[in-house]
């Protein structure tokens, strides 16, 4: 997905560090595959209201984003980014059981409040170290990042089945084995040391610049966040709404595996893909897809229906983030990926919170028109993607076209 560039390497990665790198994105997401699409429905059981579901996903989200962007410059000047993986897997596994004695309002935003703010920088920190692998040794980064899919998937499929088998009360056991396996893969993940090693030959094209302040990258940040930020409706309210239709858990968790199946499949064909199109052109054809995704959305499809708007993810999330995960690598010196992943963190994640918010109250006064807004916000996103195209360097030695097309 990140192209590496013909150059000689002075080292050979690490023993084992493609398995371990894509194992340390699996246990994140075994998580992710169950909190994101069933957490709703244990709200749900337990009787909050649109309103309060709302909230009780987006604060932890805002929590998220304030604590990840800081934890991740201190990983930056640690000798070992990975040790702070095993603080937030540890903590994250003990609010996961303190669920279980917590069934109203106000102690259950704490819990999960405090659940959201010490495991967001897990997924920020393993991507910081696999980007390290990518820049020093040549590896593919799809090849690794898209086990994670894979393991949410399985995750999603096996909640499904668990849920519609034991109904809402099964979303606690299973978080807490995905915290589990966190815990292990903190363990286990690379040690690579800081992530600055002079000497050391790069893969890509050195950064065009050497700090997170770069106009274009800022405005394309924001315009990426504002448009990813549309699927916070889809995150907070398509399992109640398929659960109202009638489709089972299964059915339900065949809809979100979909949509990650065909993430998937963009990670597989990384490399074809990115022989045939720069960053930005898949960053502005998934923010594109993603306003028609939500055009039709509110529309009366069946399973079959919502499976294919499912699969448009493979454009509206994939393309649009590796595309931005090619443009941090252009624009961000080595010395700051970290901090550049938790700043990327940190707008989606602000993006997100307040959009998930104003969902709640969208859902409940427009229902599934409410994804017209969406759309809009999509389209804001959109046009901010492209004044950040225009507002890059330019070199006079290309004929004014773009210094760096990654």
């Amino acid at each position: 997905m990140i192209p590496a560039q013909n150059a000689s390497f002075s080292e050979a990665a690490p023993a084992h560090f493609r398995l371990l790198s894509a194992l340390s994105y699996c246990a994140p997401l075994l998580v992710n595959g169950v909190v994101l699409p069933f957490f709703p429905v244990w709200l749900a059981m337990h009787r909050f209201n649109d309103h309060e579901i709302g909230i009780l996903l987006a604060v932890p989200m805002v929590v998220r984003v304030l604590v990840a962007p800081i934890v991740a410059m201190y990983a930056d000047r640690m000798k070992e980014r990975a040790d702070v993986l095993v603080f937030s897997g540890g903590l994250s596994l003990l609010t996961a059981i303190a669920l279980y004695w917590t069934h109203t309002f106000w102690p259950v935003l704490i819990v999960y409040t405090i659940q959201g703010a010490t495991f967001s920088p897990y997924i920020p920190v393993v991507e910081s170290i696999v980007i390290s692998g990518v820049r020093r040794w040549g590896l593919d980064y799809g090849s690794m990042r898209v086990w994670g899919s894979v393991a949410f998937i399985a995750s999603t499929l096996v909640g499904g089945q668990l849920i519609g088998r034991w109904g809402g009360q099964m979303v606690l056991p299973v978080m807490i084995f995905g915290f589990v396996m966190t815990m292990v893969m903190a363990i286990y993940c690379p040690r690579i040391g800081p992530t600055r090693r002079r000497g050391t030959p790069v893969d890509l094209q050195q950064a065009t610049g050497s700090s997170l302040r770069q106009p274009h990258l800022l405005v394309l940040l924001i315009g990426v966040a504002i448009q990813q930020s549309s699927h916070g409706l889809l995150y907070a309210f398509a399992s109640i709404y398929w659960h109202e239709l009638g489709f089972s858990g299964t059915q339900i968790a065949v809809l979100w595996s979909a949509g990650v199946a065909a993430e998937v499949t963009v990670f597989f064909l990384s490399k074809r893909i990115s022989r045939h199109f720069d960053a930005w052109t898949l960053i502005r054809f998934g923010a594109g897809v993603c306003v028609c995704r939500w055009l039709l959305f509110p529309m009366h499809w069946g399973f079959a229906g919502f499976f294919l708007l499912q699969c448009l993810h493979a454009f509206s999330f994939a393309f649009v983030h590796t595309g931005v995960q090619r443009r941090i690598i252009a624009s961000v010196q080595a010395t700051q990926e970290s901090s550049a992943q938790g700043a990327y963190f940190f707008y989606n994640g602000m993006f997100m919170g307040l959009m998930t918010i104003a969902s709640g109250y969208l859902y409940a006064f427009l229902g599934m028109a409410s994804y017209y807004v969406m759309a809009l916000a999509a389209v804001v996103g959109l046009g901010l993607i492209i004044v950040a195209y225009y507002l890059q360097p330019q070199s006079v030695a290309s004929g004014g076209q773009t210094s760096e097309p990654a």
